[in-house]
């Protein structure tokens, strides 16, 4: 007999291979509870807590009771009141007018932010490092400079008697804006103080974008530029879903930093806003200390942290997701 008569016999399979150390010490990294990112951030929890809870619970308190002046003075117990002022706010359609204003503010004021922001992070890589260091320099000065005194500068600014805009505005031909009040029109008071936000906003938003521009990979870029494609599917293709993680986090940052505006509109309208300026923080301001309504503020304002706890509860998920991927 031939050896190509004997029948075949199919080849021994083979064993199932151990798995190898690094993997066996990934599977157990992965099975083992991650505690000691979770015992570093209790000192920090603890120190939160301390300095939130008491104003936070008391501002709680405070919304179902029906605190006055006079139980300010004499210390005596406000009268508990139940959900009235949660009634009274949440069927007063001037609240919601509030809210519906103040979402919008937020909406248009973060967009054209994130917007400008990232044009500026990207000029930051085409100019030479003199340019990019002085434009730097000039971004931490506008950063650092306080709420209070920007919102200051641009009342001067827009001054319907001695503004610089309305002398500048006033020496185009033809174009009569002479004690011309910015803040008689709410879309332009609203369009001030959007430019004054957004100013203020840039130079945090450049920076930060332009740090994360330096971690897209050049090879890609590269790769693209070989390929022939243009700056706008460089940007939209590569640039763009490498940045996507740090634009969530600037942008829900933004969020919450623009969704409770209260200095700049209270130091533009010389602390005392009208309706059509009112935010949810210098409402809830408003009625808590300009009518002595203190019980009413606190509801309004434990509605906002509501609102808020949203957007936070997303921004705190994208930072832990970006811890994982890291």
């Amino acid at each position: 007999m031939h050896a190509v008569d004997s029948p075949a016999t199919a080849p021994p399979a083979p064993a199932p291979s151990a798995p190898s150390t690094p993997d066996r010490h990934r599977a157990r990294r992965r099975r083992r509870p991650q505690w000691t990112p979770l015992i570093l951030a209790i000192p920090t929890l603890v120190l939160l807590a301390g300095l939130l809870a008491y104003p936070l619970g008391r501002m709680l308190v405070l919304s179902f009771q029906d605190m006055q002046l006079r139980h300010l003075f004499s210390g005596a117990t406000p009268p508990w009141v139940g959900f009235d002022n949660y009634k009274d706010i949440l069927t007063d359609g001037v609240f919601w007018s509030v809210v519906a204003r103040t979402a919008i503010f937020t909406v248009v004021s973060v967009t054209i932010s994130i917007v400008l922001g990232l044009g500026v992070a990207l000029l930051m890589q085409r100019v030479s490092s003199g340019v990019r260091i002085a434009m730097v320099i000039t971004m931490m000065f506008v950063w650092a400079i306080p709420q209070l005194v920007s919102a200051q500068i641009f009342k001067w600014m827009v001054d319907a008697d001695f503004g610089v805009l309305n002398y500048m505005i006033d020496q185009i031909p033809g174009v009569d804006f002479a004690n011309h009040s910015w803040f008689a029109d709410p879309t332009q008071g609203w369009i001030v103080i959007t430019t004054l936000v957004v100013w203020a906003g840039i130079p945090f938003l450049a920076i930060t974008l332009h740090a994360g521009l330096t971690q897209v990979p050049q090879d890609l870029r590269e790769a693209a530029l070989v390929d022939g494609a243009s700056s706008w599917q460089t940007l939209r293709n590569i640039i763009l879903p490498v940045l996507r993680p740090l634009i969530v986090i600037v942008t829900t940052l933004s969020v919450i930093w623009n969704f409770g505006l209260f200095t700049q509109v209270w130091a533009l309208r010389d602390s005392k806003p009208e309706q059509e300026y009112q935010t949810l923080a210098t409402y809830a301001f408003t009625q808590a200390f300009g009518r002595n309504e203190y019980s009413l503020g606190s509801a309004i304002s434990v509605i906002t942290v509501i609102l808020m706890l949203g957007v936070m509860a997303f921004y705190v998920k994208q930072m832990f997701q970006i811890g994982e991927v890291d």
